[in-house]
């Protein structure tokens, strides 16, 4: 692939160093593996590549002989069940395709440093937990396309880990055009701390000549209630507002679009009127973009992120191309809510 020309100095560092990719063998996950190579990745980082196998009933015990040999090579009864548990078919199984999709990484990304390990229980948190031991910065995960009601109620990997995770999460649908075709990317700004670094990352990566940007703000303009509208100060009060608004979102589109164009970037500004939810999906379908970013912004409150999602969830979960949420990446020691350190 033959990447853009924007410079960087020697001094600056490569916004994305680790990668963590769960795979599980799906064409989900085949996809997720073919979306990376256009997702502006450096030449150079590493990456892991983790299979988890879901056991929900212990394996069926090994002989005494295998015990006892086990019990020698391992350190107390952690160690133990580990070696026990790598033992399993399933784990087994895991491994070999984690190692599958590690060879697939690493063909097409020849200078990367690619390793792969199975591990054993929840999805969910065997990969959160990875992905905080090895402290990386994207999570890459494939999106399985439940229905509506099924995410409403059950829920999915790729939704939980965008709630959960410290650090950046991509949900990978692959690329829906031509391989030759330009990448076409949207960033999805709001002007927050979160939106901020979301720019930053795309001005970091590596894109292909030709790649297209465009830069989406989304305006919810306010409306007087029935009474206002028969009442002129407050029609006036709520337009000079509005007005204000569409001000500063358009100069934040374009400040934003300006900044991607000094990184060599083709970038344009975009103003939209609606809901961010529906606005941002509609228009990467009307657009045919290969990937949204967003910064990982929206209610905190778990009981209010299940009965109403947020911003990034709903897209992540609407979107028909993938969806990267970016996040500043927590350190291991601080708290991310949850009561979990």
């Amino acid at each position: 692939m033959k990447l853009a020309v924007n410079s960087r100095s020697d001094e600056e560092v490569e916004t994305i160093v680790k990668l963590l990719i769960a795979y599980d063998g799906s064409r989900c996950a085949e996809a997720a593996l073919d979306d990376l190579t256009h997702a502006g990745l450096p030449q150079k980082g590493e990456a892991i590549v983790i299979s988890v196998a879901e056991i929900w009933l212990p394996p069926p015990p090994p002989s005494s002989f295998e015990i006892v040999e086990m019990a020698v090579k391992a350190k107390g009864a952690v160690g133990l069940e580990r070696k026990y548990m790598e033992s399993s078919i399933a784990v087994k199984s895991a491994n070999a395709l984690a190692a599958q999709a590690a060879s697939r990484f690493q063909a097409n990304f020849p200078d990367w440093s690619v390793k792969h390990e199975a591990v054993w229980g929840s999805p969910n948190w065997e990969i959160f937990s990875k992905a905080r031991e090895s402290d990386v910065d994207l999570i890459v995960v494939g999106s399985h396309g439940r229905t509506a009601l099924g995410r409403f109620f059950l829920g999915s990997i790729s939704q939980w880990l965008l709630n959960e995770a410290r650090c950046s999460v991509r949900v990978a649908r692959g690329k829906i055009d031509e391989p030759d075709f330009p990448v076409r990317l949207i960033v999805g700004l709001d002007g927050s701390q979160n939106a901020d670094a979301t720019l930053e990352q795309v001005a970091a990566r590596n894109w292909p000549e030709k790649s297209e940007v465009r830069v989406v703000v989304v305006d919810q303009p306010l409306e007087p209630t029935v009474v206002g509208e028969f009442i002129p100060p407050v029609r006036h009060s709520v337009a000079e507002s509005n007005a204000e608004e569409s001000e500063l979102s358009r100069k934040l589109a374009e400040d934003a679009a300006q900044r991607l164009r000094a990184k060599g970037l083709r970038a344009d500004a975009l103003i939209r009127i609606g809901d961010p939810k529906h606005e941002l999906v509609k228009f990467a379908e009307e657009w045919r973009a290969d990937c949204i970013f967003l910064g990982a912004t929206g209610l905190t409150n778990r009981i209010e992120r299940f009965l109403l999602g947020s911003v990034a969830g709903a897209v992540a979960a609407r979107a028909h191309c993938s969806v990267e949420i970016v996040r500043r990446k927590i350190l291991a020691g601080a708290p991310n809510g949850n009561g979990k350190n």
